[in-house]
């Protein structure tokens, strides 16, 4: 057992002896930070949808102040599908129906808005982004075949490409090169393309100067990367579509997005096929450090491809990248720590202040700990920047897919009443490099998180659905060098 899984197991038998229901503190970073969540650390709800809105994957960004000062905070999440494309109308805006996801369409939307800095802790208003595009990524091996129309492609491509369809999923924002000039922030995005052997995850790509307007980056008909408007239909208030032609796609539709490319020219798919809400991989976080971009994400081990979804052990990987608009954007994928827990989920991000990694990871709290093994959220450090140091973390304590780790931060909001918690599709606030930052009012926290119970009452008080119309919450945590107080 390492150094720093006996300092953890020593920092979680000394919660079981307990301070009440809240941990104290535990050790982390090599044993050179420690992490304390007392009662009194900050927590609350941040969005409370109504029944035919969620919110999941919520990323609080902040933006460019002016002359140095904070500037606005931009929240961006994936929400649900609208109703009514279109015509002008947000999904919603006269009735609102509760729904569940029933097809993998639905919960396919990017959403966001923008806010204050003394209103950080609750959701501002927000509009549709993007959703449903055309019902196909476009492949390289199509995109050889010039002169065909894209109605053709279409009507080649396998049947049940029309049945997954592509939903903007799990989006991930970060700002492209702007110590070279580029004014765009980059959205990455998770959509599903068929293969050969099944429906698979696939990165796609998105850029905006706004959080209103965005492009998508799709392939012009010679085969080049093009950046194409995301437009809704006409509607009162924008400018009529119909009749006005688009390279590369017809006046009725949004552009067909590119799957994003590594190094070798291959698309990013996930490791493993899959059918409907099945498919799984690539979601993670990324983090710009030295002018490099670090694309952390989980996906199913290979090996694990054949076992039931529930069994199939994950991993964490790494690409990187110097230039988000190149052709070929990513490098090939390094693994970073394995295995992991079936459908992990990990951000990691340059720490607030310190040259350190963090991690958050959904977990389970030890079972001799305050109310037993219920599900929380781990926050690790590393003691520098160096990959080997993530690859270094006891993430779980075995067996790991008992996920009980006692890096728990002891989270107290949400739940059923009854003991159970959801603390899913997790999040967190970072500056516009994709590292952590904190709103002012928090300036002396480390972190602020944000993630979706599952578990918690709807506001309708039905049950009709465990992702619509369930709360989003948020929380601080505190960290500081051992023997400073």
């Amino acid at each position: 057992m390492t150094s720093l899984a006996v300092l953890a197991l020593a920092a979680a038998e000394a919660r079981a002896q307990g301070e009440g229901a809240a941990p104290a503190c535990f050790l982390t970073g090599g044993g050179t930070l420690e992490i304390c969540r007392s009662g009194g650390e900050a927590e609350g709800v941040f969005f409370t949808p109504r029944p035919c809105e969620f919110a999941a994957n919520v990323q609080i960004l902040r933006l460019t102040g002016v002359k140095g000062a904070p500037g606005p905070l931009q929240a961006v999440y994936q929400g649900e599908t609208p109703l009514e494309r279109g015509r002008g109308r947000r999904a919603g805006a006269e009735t609102c129906e509760p729904r569940r996801s029933t097809n993998p369409l639905d919960g396919g939307s990017v959403r966001s808005g923008r806010s204050p800095e003394q209103l950080a802790t609750t959701m501002p208003p927000t509009g549709y982004r993007l959703w449903e595009m055309a019902r196909e990524v476009a492949r390289p091996e199509r995109r050889k075949r010039r002169g065909r129309s894209r109605e053709r492609e279409r009507a080649e491509a396998p049947a049940e490409a029309a049945a997954e369809g592509i939903g903007a999923r799990d989006p991930v924002v970060v700002t492209g090169r702007n110590w070279a000039g580029d004014e765009y922030y980059y959205v990455f995005l998770l959509a599903t393309a068929m293969t050969e052997g099944g429906a698979r995850r696939v990165q796609i790509q998105a850029r905006t100067y706004d959080f209103e307007r965005f492009d998508v980056r799709g392939r012009g008909e010679d085969g080049n990367p093009a950046w194409v408007p995301f437009q809704p239909e006409e509607g009162p208030g924008r400018r009529g579509r119909r009749g006005r032609g688009r390279e590369g796609g017809s006046d009725a539709d949004n552009p067909s997005p590119a799957a994003v490319l590594d190094e070798a020219g291959k698309p990013i798919f996930g490791n493993c096929p899959g059918r409907g809400f099945d498919t799984q991989g690539l979601a993670g976080s990324i983090s710009v450090v030295d002018q490099v971009y670090h694309w952390f994400y989980t996906d199913v081990l290979p090996s694990d491809c054949n076992e039931p979804v529930l069994k199939r052990r994950t991993a964490l990987y790494l690409r990187t990248s110097r230039d988000l608009t190149a052709d070929r954007v990513w490098s090939a994928p390094r693994t970073v720590a394995e295995p992991l827990p079936a459908a992990s989920l990990v951000r990691v991000a340059k720490a607030k202040g310190m040259d350190r990694w963090v991690v958050a990871y959904a977990c389970n709290r030890p079972a001799n700990a305050q109310g037993g093994p219920v599900a929380d959220l781990c926050v690790q450090y590393t003691p520098d920047l160096s990959i080997g140091s993530l690859a270094g973390l006891t993430w779980y304590a075995e067996p790991v897919a008992a996920m009980r780790s006692a890096a728990y931060l002891g989270l107290r909001s949400g739940g059923d009443g009854s003991g159970r918690y959801g603390r899913a599709q997790h999040f967190w606030m970072t500056d516009r490099y994709g590292n952590l930052d904190v709103p002012t009012s928090f300036s002396g926290k480390a972190g602020f998180l944000t993630w979706l119970d599952r578990f918690a009452p709807r506001e309708d008080g039905s049950d009709a659905s465990s992702v619509y119309g369930r709360p989003v919450y948020w929380a601080t945590w505190s960290v500081r060098n051992v023997g400073v107080r």
